[in-house]
């Protein structure tokens, strides 16, 4: 178990989709609540920037939300048609959902279990939860003004094929909001793959330090949680899963071997080949 948590990014692509379902499953059985809704690691300012507002009972999982904030922040998306592809548990859903506004936002993900969850869990007007492949988006061409996708995509058996879905889902207009771990060497490759499959960078940002930041300051709070709901076999897997302080995910932010990026991206007037 512990080499999947570290590893389960680099496994055989045909294992990848049935050993994230298997996660799923786990948490769906060890946490049935609202308490673990989000799934990312998280974002913290560093400049001492004025924190978003946030009702009360959103604060508890503030640090996870301000990562999904940093990401819908990059366009507008009130009153937009929005996706989002791996919703997870629905907690960056229903964020966004709620704050910014957008007339109607799906989320997608692989896992029928979570869905389940989210539709059941989630009660806002224009929300709703749909099962789907990221290589295969259950939505017509052109029918969406934005794509979200957070700390999902390197998970994905085809890049290439993913990044060409959600250009063609995208309206002319379309905005791509695109953020994740990405192991040093290979950002200028996922630059190369987001234009290769039709797509403009309008800006781009590396956030590792704010991942970090958000990660030490929420660790408290994870341990706890696993501490509480997850079973003593299991306990030093999930930490590693949630990036706790001290494991290898953590350290990685610090020992460069990965970086976060975020980025807005829009479709270019040629089509990819």
């Amino acid at each position: 178990m512990t080499n999947f948590v570290d590893n389960y990014c680099e496994f055989p692509i045909v294992m990848r989709r049935p050993m994230w379902r298997i996660w799923h499953n786990l948490l769906i059985r060890f946490v049935k609540d609202s308490s673990v809704n989000f799934m990312n690691y998280g974002y913290s300012s560093l400049n001492g920037d004025t924190p978003i507002y946030l009702e009360k009972n959103d604060e508890a999982n503030r640090y996870c939300i301000q990562l999904y904030d940093h990401v819908a922040s990059g366009i507008k998306l009130e009153n937009k048609k929005v996706v989002e592809i791996g919703s997870g548990r629905g907690g960056g859903a229903h964020f966004i959902a709620r704050y910014h506004k957008p007339s109607k936002y799906t989320g997608i993900d692989i896992s029928p279990g979570v869905i389940k969850y989210c539709n059941s869990e989630y009660k806002v007007p224009g929300l709703s939860f749909l099962e789907g492949k990221a290589e295969k988006i259950p939505l017509e061409s052109e029918s969406q003004d934005a794509v979200v996708n957070v700390e999902s995509a390197r998970c994905y058996s085809d890049l290439n094929v993913f990044f060409k879905e959600v250009y063609r889902i995208l309206n002319k207009s379309g905005h791509f909001l695109f953020a994740d771990m990405i192991e040093k060497q290979e950002v200028i490759h996922i630059r190369e793959k987001l234009r290769k499959n039709g797509f403009i960078i309008l800006s781009e940002k590396e956030i590792t330090k704010n991942v970090a930041k958000g990660l030490q300051l929420d660790s408290k709070r994870r341990e706890n949680l696993i501490e509480e709901r997850i079973p003593g076999i299991l306990k030093k897997s999930f930490a590693r899963f949630a990036g706790t302080e001290g494991t290898e995910r953590f350290n990685s932010f610090h020992n460069g071997k990965f970086e976060y990026w975020s980025f807005v991206l829009a479709k270019n007037q040629a089509i990819p080949s």
